[in-house]
C-alpha cells in the first residue's frame, strides 16, 4: 500500500515540523513555488509583496510523524529551504562527501540556493575557473550555485555529468530549473490550480495535485523570467544531418575510456552491472584495467565488484560468470523466478511510472538485484546503457537499408532514451536508494560516436561486420586483450531476453490469465490514449491507472508500434515485421538465433501447471557469492 498525503494535511504539518527543527522534503530537484494570487508563470515576481492570505503550498514531508514518497531515493538526509512561498525541499543519496555535502546548497550569502539530483564530474575542473568563491563542503553539486552567480544562466553546458536541478535566486526573485543532456536523470514538471507550480525527480511527487504535469524535457532550461523552456544542449548530431569523420578505433576507445574513470568519482563502495554482452562488459573491463592508482581504490580496495541476474541456466548469467573469471572480479549472481518476477511487478510500476511492455520486462530484474546490491552495503553501480541507441546495436538494424536512415534512428533513439532505458535504469536502481552511472551516454563520448560516418555502423554479413562492429573492433586488442573474442563478439541480447526466454514468455502467460478476449475487445473504449494492442500490455496499462489516473501521467508515457525495441519509423525496413509486433529481441525473425516464430506456441502457456512457475521457498537469492564488502568508517 503507498499512502498518499493531502495537500493541507502536509502544509500543516511541514510547517509544524519546520519549527520543531525537524529536517523535511523530498528527493534532489523538488521544489514547490507558488503564489496565492495565480498569474501563470510570474508567480515568483510577487513574492517581494505583502499576501494578504496565507501561502498555499505543496510538501509532502519526510518527518518521523508521515511517510515521505520520495524518501526511497535518498535514505542518507533530508532538508529544507524556504523563501517566501518557496520551498526547495532534498533526500540525499550520498555518494560524494557524505559527511559535509547535504543538501540544499548555498553561494556563500545563501542568496542562491540549490537541489540537485545528480553528479558533476568535472567539479574540480570548475572551482579552478572560481578563485574568488568560497565552498562550504565538498561536494560536487556545490559549484552549480557559485557558477550560477559568476556566469548566470549560461553555465549549464559547462557542467560535464548527469543532472536535475532546481535553483532559486532571491535576490532577482527568480529560479531556474535545468536537465541534464539526455535525460538520464529524471524529472517533471507540474502545475497546480492556485498557482503552484511544482518540479520533481519523480511523478509521484506531484501528481495527486497538479491539474497538469508533464515530463521535464532532457537538454533544457527553464527559467521563471521567460516563463518557459529553451534547450540549453545543441550538439552537432541533434539536427540528424549525416556525419562524415572517418572511423578511428583509437579515439573511439579512448574517449570510452575517459567517460568510465571519471565516473570512478565516489565515496563510498561502488560496482558494476555485468550481463555478460558486450556494453556492460566493456564497462567491466575498462573499470577493472583502470581502477588501481585511483581515489575510490585507495578507500575501497582495487578488486572490482560485479552484479549479475537471471533465471536459472540463463545466458546472462553464464556469459558475465565467464567474463568475471576473465577480469578477476569479485563477482554477484543472483537468481530469480518467473513467479518472483510478477510478485513485483505492482511495485515495479509503481517506481518506475510506466506502463510500456519493454521497459517493464526489463526493469523487473534490475529492480529485484538493485535491492540485494544495496544490501551488501553498495551505493553506486556503472551500467552499460546507451551503446546500442548510439551504435545501432539492436537486431533490427541488420535491415536498415541504408546509412541515413541508421544514422536518423539512431538519432530518434537517443532522444528517446529518457523515456525508456535512462527511466529504467536510473529508477529501478533508486528504488532501493543505489545510483547508476552510464559511461556510454557520457556527452563527449556521444559527440565522438555520433560524428562518425554512419557507413560504418551498417551491418554487413558479407564482410563479417555485425551489429556494433565499430565498438567491438575498437577494443579487439590483440597484444592486451579486454575481453574473450567470443563475449567481444557476442550478439546482442536484449536484457529483458538474456535473464532468460521463460521470463517473457512466463509474463505473456501471466497476463493471458488475468486479461480476458472480451477486456481486449473493449481496450479502444477503456484506452483510448495508446490503446494497448496486447493482453500483457493491458494487464501493465490497468496497474499503473490505478497508481496513476490522471490523464497527464498517461501522456507522459510513449507509445506506437515497436518490434525489437525500434521506433515506429524502422517497422517500415521489412514487411515481415508488422505482423510480429513485440519490443523482445526474438520478434527480430531472420535475425536473432532464438527468433520467435508468433505462430508457435509460447514456451509458458496460460494454464500451465502452476508448479512450473511458482517456487514457493525464498527464491530470489545469491548463489554465487563473493566475500562481503569491508567497510570501514
Amino acid at each position: 500500500m503507498h499512502r498518499r498525503v493531502s495537500v493541507r494535511t502536509a502544509t500543516v504539518r511541514a510547517q509544524a515540523a519546520a519549527v520543531r527543527g525537524v529536517p523535511v522534503g523530498l528527493y534532489s530537484c523538488w521544489v514547490a513555488l507558488t503564489n496565492p494570487r495565480p498569474r501563470g508563470f510570474e508567480f515568483l515576481s510577487s513574492l517581494a509583496g505583502n499576501h494578504p492570505e496565507p501561502p498555499f503550498f505543496f510538501l509532502c514531508v519526510a518527518c518521523p510523524t508521515v511517510d515521505s514518497v520520495l524518501k526511497h531515493r535518498g535514505p542518507d538526509w533530508s532538508g529544507l529551504h524556504q523563501y517566501g512561498d518557496c520551498y526547495l525541499a532534498h533526500q540525499r543519496l550520498a555518494i560524494v562527501d557524505p559527511a559535509s555535502g547535504d543538501q540544499p546548497l548555498y553561494n556563500e550569502d545563501k542568496s542562491i540556493v540549490v537541489t540537485v539530483n545528480g553528479e558533476i564530474y568535472n567539479h574540480e575542473e570548475l572551482r579552478k575557473l572560481l578563485p574568488n568563491h568560497k565552498f562550504r563542503t565538498g561536494s560536487d553539486c556545490e559549484v552549480i550555485a557559485h557558477l550560477y552567480e559568476e556566469y548566470g544562466e549560461g553555465f549549464i553546458d559547462m557542467l560535464d555529468g548527469i543532472f536535475s536541478f532546481v535553483l532559486l535566486d532571491t535576490r532577482e526573485n527568480s529560479y531556474i530549473a535545468a536537465r541534464d543532456a539526455i535525460g538520464i536523470t529524471p524529472l517533471y514538471i507540474g502545475w497546480g490550480l492556485d498557482g503552484s507550480v511544482w518540479i520533481s525527480s519523480e511523478m509521484k511527487g506531484l501528481h495527486d495535485d497538479c491539474e497538469h504535469f508533464e515530463v521535464f524535457l532532457p537538454g533544457h532550461l527553464y527559467s521563471s523570467k521567460g516563463g518557459g523552456y529553451k534547450r540549453w544542449y545543441n550538439p552537432p548530431w541533434f539536427s540528424e544531418a549525416i556525419p562524415s569523420t572517418p572511423y578511428d578505433p583509437i579515439v573511439l576507445r579512448e574517449t570510452f575510456e575517459k567517460a568510465v574513470i571519471k565516473r570512478l568519482m565516489t565515496d563510498v563502495p561502488f560496482g558494476v552491472l555485468l550481463s555478460g554482452g558486450l556494453d556492460s562488459s566493456l564497462v567491466a573491463a575498462v573499470t577493472s584495467r583502470h581502477l588501481a592508482g585511483t581515489k575510490v581504490a585507495e578507500q575501497w580496495g582495487t578488486q572490482l565488484h560485479s552484479f549479475c541476474v537471471g533465471l536459472e541456466s540463463s545466458p546472462d548469467l553464464k556469459a558475465a560468470r565467464e567474463v568475471a573469471d576473465y577480469l578477476g572480479t569479485l563477482h554477484h549472481e543472483f537468481h530469480f523466478t518467473v513467479q518472483d518476477g510478477i510478485d513485483a511487478i505492482e511495485d515495479v510500476i509503481y517506481h518506475i511510472e510506466t506502463y510500456d511492455v519493454t521497459t517493464i520486462r526489463a526493469s523487473t530484474p534490475m529492480f529485484l538485484m538493485s535491492r540485494k546490491i544495496k544490501a551488501l552495503g553498495v551505493k553506486m553501480v556503472i551500467s552499460g546503457e546507451g551503446s546500442d541507441e548510439i551504435f545501432g546495436g539492436y537486431l533490427y538494424f541488420h535491415k536498415a537499408p541504408n546509412k541515413e536512415e541508421l544514422h536518423m534512428e539512431t538519432c530518434r533513439k537517443i532522444k528517446a532514451l529518457h523515456q525508456y532505458d535512462c527511466l529504467r535504469a536510473n529508477k529501478a536502481t533508486s528504488a532501493w536508494g543505489l545510483e547508476a552511472r552510464v559511461p556510454f551516454l557520457d556527452k563527449e563520448f556521444i559527440n565522438v560516436a555520433m560524428s562518425i560516418d554512419p557507413e560504418s555502423k551498417m551491418i554487413k554479413p558479407d564482410l563479417c561486420r555485425i551489429e556494433k562492429w565499430v565498438l567491438r573492433k575498437a577494443f579487439d586488442n590483440e597484444a592486451n586483450p579486454y575481453l574473450p573474442k567470443h563475449i567481444l563478439y557476442r550478439q546482442k541480447e536484449q536484457f529483458s531476453d538474456g535473464v532468460g526466454y521463460s521470463w517473457i514468455d512466463g509474463l505473456k502467460a501471466h497476463a493471458a490469465d488475468h486479461v480476458s478476449n472480451k477486456m481486449m475487445q473493449n481496450a479502444k473504449n477503456i484506452y483510448p490514449h495508446n490503446t494497448p494492442t496486447t493482453k500483457e500490455a493491458y494487464y501493465y496499462r490497468m496497474i499503473f491507472e490505478r497508481f496513476f489516473p490522471q490523464n497527464s501521467a498517461r501522456l507522459t508515457v510513449p507509445g506506437g508500434p515497436s518490434v525489437a525495441c525500434s521506433t515506429a519509423m524502422a517497422i517500415e525496413w521489412d514487411a515481415q515485421w508488422a505482423k510480429n509486433l513485440d519490443p523482445s529481441g526474438r520478434a527480430a525473425l531472420g535475425v536473432h538465433v532464438s527468433a520467435c516464430d508468433p505462430t508457435a506456441p509460447p514456451l509458458i502457456t496460460a494454464g500451465t501447471n502452476p508448479g512450473v512457475l511458482i517456487n514457493k521457498k525464498q527464491s530470489m537469492m545469491e548463489v554465487k557469492k563473493a566475500p562481503e564488502l569491508t567497510i570501514n568508517s
